[in-house]
């Protein structure tokens, strides 16, 4: 009774932290080995050591969160030709795995070596120019924590930017690091960023969406099938005609239905029979009109 209990509470906390999208990916046609990974709240010490360690004040919604979960990890699959194809990924790393991007350079590192501090070169009018927030940099003047490393095509991370040597960090962002690295400012805060991870199902390059080029072909077709809501207001504003020639406009209840086998084609009757039915009936008729005369 009480392990009853207890299943049916840590469910009802597993549908609030995903937001009900287990019950939406589970009726989508193709989804399957979806997978939540439970995990134990975090400790409050913890928390408090890591603020320590990093010189920074974790926002008051992302502390909530760790403390209701230390991390996420969501997967789903898709079965195609027999085949499970994993798709859908929604990761936020944990406490430990909340590291900095930039380590501190280490007394065996090569001397003259580049680092990501040395992309830091463009002069400081350079932000000015455009219409959102400055970018982070790689220098001492933000500090970067990974989220998410997105599977190998960039990072979702945690930036404070605007630090000052020996001064708490308070403000925090959240921004994109795509495999140019080059930054992309997705949201303001931790649970708008949670909420927009949740939206976009855990897509493949669902982040590229929010650069100036946009995801992938191949990642467009995805979002084309299992997210054509979103998918096409996002074309509607990143593209004047509002669709994309690329993307093949597929319905998911037909891609994965069984295939059917295809009617047997109906027999033709041969040309020559026809012509030489349609030559008899015209020497019948000229016989005929020869009798009358």
């Amino acid at each position: 009774m009480e392990e009853n209990k207890e299943g049916t509470t840590f469910k009802c906390v597993a549908d609030r932290l995903t937001l009900g999208i287990t019950r939406i990916l589970e009726s989508m046609p193709g989804v399957m080995d979806l997978r939540f990974v439970e995990r134990e709240p975090a400790e409050k010490r913890s928390l408090l050591s890591w603020e320590q360690k990093n010189n920074c004040i974790l926002p008051e919604d992302m502390r909530d969160f760790y403390l209701t979960t230390d991390g996420f990890t969501l997967t789903w699959s898709v079965k195609l030709d027999s085949e499970c194809v994993p798709v859908g990924c929604m990761v936020i790393n944990s406490v430990a795995r909340l590291r900095q991007l930039i380590q501190p350079t280490s007394h065996f590192s090569l001397p003259n070596a580049p680092t990501l501090a040395d992309l830091d070169w463009e002069e400081s009018g350079t932000d000015a120019v455009s219409c959102g927030p400055s970018s982070p940099h790689f220098d001492s003047r933000s500090r970067i924590f990974e989220l998410d490393s997105c599977g190998g095509n960039g990072k979702v991370c945690l930036v404070y930017r605007n630090c000052t040597q020996g001064v708490v960090a308070q403000q925090s962002e959240v921004w994109f690091l795509d495999r140019s690295l080059y930054w992309h400012h997705l949201t303001p805060t931790f649970t708008s960023y949670y909420r927009l991870m949740i939206t976009h199902l855990g897509l493949p390059e669902w982040q590229y969406a929010y650069t100036p080029y946009g995801p992938s072909p191949q990642a467009k077709q995805w979002a084309s099938l299992y997210q054509p809501l979103t998918f096409s207001s996002e074309l509607g504003l990143t593209e004047p005609g509002g669709g994309d020639s690329s993307v093949n406009k597929l319905d998911p209840t037909k891609a994965f239905r069984g295939k059917a086998k295809p009617p047997a084609p109906k027999k033709k009757q041969s040309s020559q029979g026809s012509t030489a039915g349609g030559a008899k009936g015209q020497g019948s008729a000229g016989r005929h009109s020869g009798i009358r005369r």
